[in-house]
Formats: C-alpha cells, sequence, structure tokens
C-alpha cells in the first residue's frame, strides 16, 4: 500500500482525502514510479473543484512530479529501471507517494536538473515555452502583457518572453509582486489594484496596444485584456483562476481583427517527439540561466490542503511542490 491524495466527491481543499491505495504491477508501456517531488498548479484545483471531470471516483489528481523508475512494463523500450524521470501530463495521479503511469509521457532528467526542480518546472515550463513559440510566436520587439506576472506561470513568460526580445508588461496585485516580477524580466509591471492596467498598457504603447496578451486570469481580466490589443492582435486564454470569462460574440473581435485561442499543453506535446522537443528546450533556458528558477515552496504531502489555500487566495510566488 501507498500513500496518496484522492478525492470522492468534487468539493473544496477539504474534499482531498490522504489515504492508503494498492498498485499493481506495471502493465505493458507502463513505469511504476516512487515519486520524490510533485507539482502544485491551477489545473488541479480544476480537478478537485469538478471544474474538470474525473473519467471516474474516486479518483487522484494532480499533473507533475519527478521521481524514479522502480519497474517497467512489457516493451516499454522509453525508460529504464533506475532512471530519474518527470513528467507533466498524462492520466490525474501525481499526489502519491509512488504510482503508475504510461511511460511514453515520462522524460528523463539531465544531471543539471534535480528533482525539486523538475517537479516545479515541467508543466510550467512546458507551457511557456509553446505559449512563447507555437501559440503565438513571440519576435523581437513585440509588446508583451503578462496577467499574474509575479505566480509560478507569469515568472516563466517574463524571462522567456524578454529572452526573445520582448518587450514585457505585467500586471501583480502587491509592491512586492510588482518588484519581483520587474527583476525576472517584466520591464514595465503595473499593480493593477492601484492603476488601471489598460490605460496604463496604452500609456507604455504610445496607444498602439500589445501584439499579445497571455491571460491565465480569466473572468477578471479577460474583456480588459481585449482591450489592451493592438490590431491584429491575439488574446491567448490559457487558464481562469479568476473563473471562466462569459461567453463572447465573434464580432467583438472585428474592432481591432483581433484573435482569440484557448489552447492548452497536451495539445502541444500530443506525440513523444513533441514532448521531448519541448521538455529539452525547457531543461536548457533553465540550464543557461536564461530562466532562473526561484526555491519552491515546499509542503508535505499530507499539507495539501494548506498548499491549494495558498495557491488560489494568492499567497504564494513562483512554484509549489509537494515532498511524499
Amino acid at each position: 500500500m501507498v500513500k496518496a491524495i484522492r478525492i470522492h466527491k468534487p468539493g473544496g481543499p477539504d474534499a482531498m482525502v490522504y489515504e492508503d491505495v494498492s498498485l499493481k504491477p506495471p502493465a505493458p508501456g507502463e513505469a511504476y514510479i516512487r515519486q520524490t517531488a510533485v507539482g502544485v498548479n491551477f489545473i488541479d484545483i480544476y480537478q478537485r473543484s469538478g471544474i474538470y471531470a474525473m473519467p471516474s471516483l474516486p479518483h487522484g489528481i494532480g499533473m507533475e512530479a519527478a521521481g524514479v523508475v522502480e519497474a517497467i512494463g512489457q516493451g516499454v523500450t522509453e525508460v529504464t529501471v533506475g532512471d530519474r524521470v518527470a513528467y507533466a501530463g498524462g492520466p490525474p495521479g501525481a499526489y502519491a507517494e509512488k504510482r503508475l503511469i504510461p511511460a511514453a509521457t515520462l522524460v528523463k532528467l539531465p544531471k543539471a536538473i534535480d528533482d525539486k526542480t523538475a517537479a516545479a518546472i515541467m508543466l510550467q515550463g512546458m507551457t511557456a515555452r509553446y505559449l512563447l513559440k507555437q501559440t503565438y510566436h513571440v519576435k523581437k520587439g513585440d509588446y508583451v502583457l503578462i496577467h499574474a506576472a509575479a505566480g509560478g506561470m507569469g515568472l516563466w513568460l517574463c524571462q522567456w518572453a524578454k529572452a526573445l526580445g520582448a518587450i514585457v508588461i505585467g500586471t501583480t496585485s502587491t509592491d512586492d509582486k510588482a518588484k519581483l516580477a520587474k527583476k525576472n524580466g517584466c520591464q514595465y509591471p503595473i499593480l493593477y489594484t492601484k492603476e488601471d492596467f489598460v490605460a496604463r498598457v496604452k500609456e507604455i504603447t504610445g496607444g498602439k496596444g500589445v501584439q499579445v496578451v497571455y491571460d491565465g486570469v480569466g473572468k477578471d481580466t479577460f474583456l480588459k485584456s481585449l482591450e489592451c490589443l493592438a490590431v491584429r492582435g491575439h488574446l491567448v486564454l490559457f487558464g481562469a483562476a479568476s473563473g471562466a470569462p462569459d461567453p463572447l460574440a465573434p464580432g467583438a473581435l472585428a474592432a481591432k481583427s483581433a484573435s482569440l485561442t484557448r489552447p492548452t499543453l497536451f495539445h502541444y506535446v500530443a506525440t513523444r517527439k513533441e514532448l521531448l522537443a519541448n521538455a529539452k528546450d525547457v531543461f536548457e533556458v533553465v540550464k543557461n540561466g536564461t530562466v532562473k528558477i526561484q526555491k519552491p515552496k515546499e509542503y508535505a504531502l499530507k499539507q495539501v490542503a494548506h498548499a491549494h489555500g495558498d495557491l488560489t487566495g494568492r499567497k504564494t510566488t513562483g512554484s509549489m511542490i509537494l515532498i511524499p
């Protein structure tokens, strides 16, 4: 038996139950992983609350972790026993001491990336990579607006976008978060609790607006994000931390010939080749210092409710991990 966090019905943080589960030997194509660190992300909140429905209940939650391969099933060629690995995706169930997972979702870790760092960078790093280089290809001189610029995802986007040559504007809720964002690539932090961020964006861009907005906040920022766009600008809605935006008529985009997209990581790493290419880029920007990773905030696995409360209460900056 191993300890895992599971939900028996959707709900708040108290819906997560720390309990014993039994695991079978790995089936063909599966690997058995002893997990050393587990990432905490907003998608986990959506799973816990029922916004993203689980295939059945009770069920584990969580999408990201690092650890060591302890056994493999028949036909597995992607990893071998003893490999240090990490993943972001696959079936939910990362909140656990050990788990079974399709081997094709695993990426071997380079020596320069420790387990705690790996658990904190896989989902956010690969998300940042596809957002900046695929959903919209950020170019030198582009004005980019990033909401929640001091959060884990925001810090990735700010640093990497600046390295690509963008002029980075970011929204934050406090002075301390604004300072952190500026330290990490955001040339123009905007304190949205004190300033009208639409007016400030227009001021910074000389009235033209930004080429792209990366919005992981959702309902609270969505319509104002549209106002910040330049003609033929792109609004990339990749999350909904404040709730899902209200429906938008397509005609609302016509005033600026704007485009709106709602991408998800798993469509950008759908093949093994795509996964490995994305992860390779993420490891490289961490190793060469393009993106500097804050030490993630750690919680014991059984403290997961506390971790979720801190995440939804916007009490954290950077990444969060659970230690089994």
